[in-house]
């Protein structure tokens, strides 16, 4: 029999950045008779392999997850193999293309090994509901959605906007949404989670418990993460993301970027800290006991520990502070060659002060070609938004004037954002 913390404790850590629960207090109940017969609650998410690359925002839901599983609670990791072939419909303005098994196995290994840098695998059942659809008859799925109208799916956001534009909804995404639904009749469930945006999915499982004699499960939905900007939601699409698979370097400079009111929702939906503790941090920075740069740094380390372990975390501590707090530069910068002729503009004289001797370059050009940009184009967005630093000095104009030194030693460092490269000047 498992040991469980005392339910109000317990309660306080699953609340901690959840957006709904439905209901707390079916919730406590089912936590108080877990606790009273030491038996654990089955709490189950399911996720599609249609993407093998996540980022932090995909991990807000397996970082509660986890929370149950510190609990001592039974964590179902399922992997929606079968329903991965539909598509889910859920934000979706268009049918999705279905996914091959190629595809869905392919991803399905690679999610795995993502998301066990957070949940223990050894604790965690990994579940495919293949398993029990696979089996099913064509009887068995007309009795299964025999239990719903064709106008309780269009009171689905995403299908009632796209029958009112008159836009195609194929048979098979209405069927989605019932197939998450028996999943967690499969699974018995006790707590299902979810995002926001998958609250009429996450009710198709309540509502089929209960027609098949089961206690319908707790609904708890989490929010989706704003992503760097504080603005928009967190999207590769958007340039705003922080991918766990990316290099900790990478990942320590992007949490350094965020705001200090935006490190606080880092904290409470990122990390495993508790409430009282966040709390404390907040109280503390308030009183100007903490600094939040010192706080930020304490969240860009657990970020990075989390998926490149501790020492990578403490070296991307070191780089950062050498590279933004000593104006010294990291070991192991990683070095771009340039040809000068190829990015002379004016050799001779700055345009701007015929004082200094030194030369005007294209320097969107040399930013964009050592891959600190995608193109010349970003690449002059990045200098007009002050981002672009020559030996730490900012520079706005894309024909820059670099002084006669840099020709001197022939190198320079050249930094974008929270990128660095060491130029050397051929």
């Amino acid at each position: 029999m498992a040991n469980f913390p005392p339910v109000e404790e317990q309660l306080a850590y699953i609340k901690k950045g959840a957006a709904e629960i439905i209901h707390e207090r079916e919730l406590r109940e089912r936590l108080e008779q877990s606790l009273k017969t030491g038996k654990p609650l089955r709490v189950k998410a399911g996720f599609d392999p249609t993407a093998p690359d996540l980022h932090v925002g995909h991990t807000v839901l397996i970082r509660k997850l986890k929370h149950f599983q510190d609990l001592g609670h039974t964590v179902i990791f399922l992997i929606g193999d079968f329903t991965g072939m539909i598509g889910d419909p859920t934000g979706r303005t268009v049918t999705r293309p279905p996914l091959t098994r190629a595809d869905i196995d392919r991803n399905a290994e690679t999610y795995k090994a993502q998301v066990f840098k957070i949940l223990d695998s050894q604790k965690t059942v990994v579940d495919f509901n293949s398993r029990w659809f696979s089996k099913m008859t064509a009887e068995d799925f007309i009795r299964l959605a025999a239990k719903f109208t064709v106008s309780q799916m269009l009171e689905r956001e995403e299908f009632h906007k796209r029958f009112q534009e008159e836009k195609p909804i194929a048979i098979h995404e209405l069927l989605y949404s019932i197939c998450q639904g028996y999943d967690s009749v499969a699974l018995e469930a006790d707590v299902e989670l979810g995002g926001t945006d998958q609250k009429f999915n996450l009710h198709m499982g309540r509502t089929l418990q209960k027609d098949y004699g089961q206690p319908s499960q707790i609904i708890l939905t989490m929010p989706i993460l704003e992503g760097t900007d504080g603005v928009q939601k967190m999207s590769k699409s958007y340039g705003n993301y922080i991918g766990i698979s990316e290099p900790p370097q990478e990942i320590y400079g992007k949490v350094m970027s965020v705001s200090d009111d935006l490190m606080w929702r880092y904290y409470e939906l990122l990390t495993d800290a508790k409430v009282a503790e966040i709390e404390q941090m907040k109280a503390d920075a308030a009183a100007g006991k903490q600094h939040p740069m010192a706080l930020k740094k304490a969240l860009a380390r657990r970020i990075v520990q989390d998926f490149h372990g501790e020492q990578a975390a403490k070296t991307a501590d070191e780089n950062w502070a050498k590279q933004f707090q000593k104006d010294e530069v990291p070991e192991n910068v990683e070095i771009c060659e340039i040809q000068l002729p190829s990015y002379l503009l004016s050799p001779g004289w700055n345009l701007r002060d015929p004082n200094q001797h030194g030369t005007v370059v294209r320097l969107n050009k040399i930013v964009a070609d050592c891959g600190l940009a995608e193109s010349t184009s970003d690449a002059t967005r990045k200098i007009k938004q002050n981002a672009v630093r020559v030996n730490g000095k900012v520079l706005t104009e894309s024909n820059a004037f670099l002084d006669e030194n840099i020709f001197k030693t022939k190198e320079f460092v050249l930094q974008v954002g929270r990128k660095v490269k060491r130029i050397k000047i051929n």
